[in-house]
């Protein structure tokens, strides 16, 4: 009985130390959790303000270049003022060093200004009439292209140069080869072209034929590239005029041989560009020098 009463003496004190350590390792736990909780919060505010600091520096950087920019231009602005200052005072001091002009230089003063006037409306009217040319050009060039219709670029081209209204048309459209003789499809297209220049009678056009760098071997009334394309542009400008009506006196024939080539005659497809003939519709010369005769004044 005295032994038992020993030992629950003797182990009484070890359970109460034990439930002290497992209490206090409890708390421990709580603590170190609510610690835990945070850091993390801590760690998340720390990569929120780096992310806010990293936009931050981004925009200082651009704020820095932008005042940059600004800083040279507000320097080229300021020195353009002192420019002018300075040519300001410069003007201003040769003014009052001038005396006072005569009613007579006066006079002659007004007399100048009145010519630059004059003359400034005149340089309009020019430009007025050369935009009336362009205009002009532009509305032929559509009727041509609309008259022809559909036949490929290769083989008939329309443009405007400096002015000037070019059609090339192929000789494969309207002669046989070294020969000047119109094929039945010539019929056809200068039909067509000869359509539109007859509804602008007061048109002049110019006729040339034009050949590749290949001499000619034939015989008879040929006897080179040069006497090729003269036949070939008589002939054709014949045709206008006895199958189509249109006014001989409106017209030129011309030959250019092999000597005006629009591609190398070294290739096969160059020489073919080249055998061609051309209809330039030549600009109307005598309106254009009525309009640069030296006005009045």
């Amino acid at each position: 009985m005295r032994l038992r009463s020993f030992l629950l003496i003797a182990i009484a004190p070890l359970f109460l130390f034990s439930c002290v350590s497992s209490k206090k390792f409890k708390n421990a736990q709580t603590e170190y959790a609510k610690l835990q909780d945070r850091y993390k919060t801590l760690e998340s505010e720390n990569n929120v303000c780096g992310e806010e600091k990293g936009i931050l520096t981004r925009q200082k950087e651009t704020l820095e270049r932008e005042k940059a920019l600004l800083t040279a231009r507000i320097k080229e602005l300021q020195e353009q003022i002192d420019y002018w200052k300075a040519n300001n005072n410069q003007t201003l001091k040769q003014l009052e060093n001038l005396s006072v002009i005569s009613t007579q230089q006066a006079e002659s003063i007004k007399k100048s200004m009145d010519n630059l006037g004059i003359k400034d409306l005149y340089i309009q009217n020019i430009q007025q009439q050369m935009s009336y040319k362009d205009s002009l050009n532009m509305a032929l060039v559509m009727n041509l292209k609309g008259a022809i219709g559909n036949l490929a670029d290769e083989d008939i081209n329309i443009k405007v140069d400096k002015g000037v209204v070019y059609v090339d048309i192929s000789d494969k459209l309207l002669f046989k080869t070294g020969s000047y003789q119109v094929t039945d499809r010539a019929n056809e297209v200068l039909g067509k072209v000869a359509l539109v220049l007859k509804n602008q009678p007061d048109l002049e056009f110019m006729v040339e034929g034009h050949t590749d760098g290949v001499a000619f071997n034939g015989s008879g009334v040929i006897s080179d590239n040069w006497d090729l394309s003269v036949l070939r542009a008589t002939t054709v400008v014949r045709l206008l005029q006895s199958k189509y009506g249109l006014d001989p006196a409106k017209m030129v024939a011309a030959g250019r041989s092999e000597y005006k080539p629009v591609a190398d005659n070294g290739t096969k497809e160059g020489r073919a560009a080249n055998r061609r003939t051309r209809i330039v519709i030549l600009p109307q010369l005598d309106q254009f020098f009525k309009l640069l005769e030296k006005p009045k004044g």
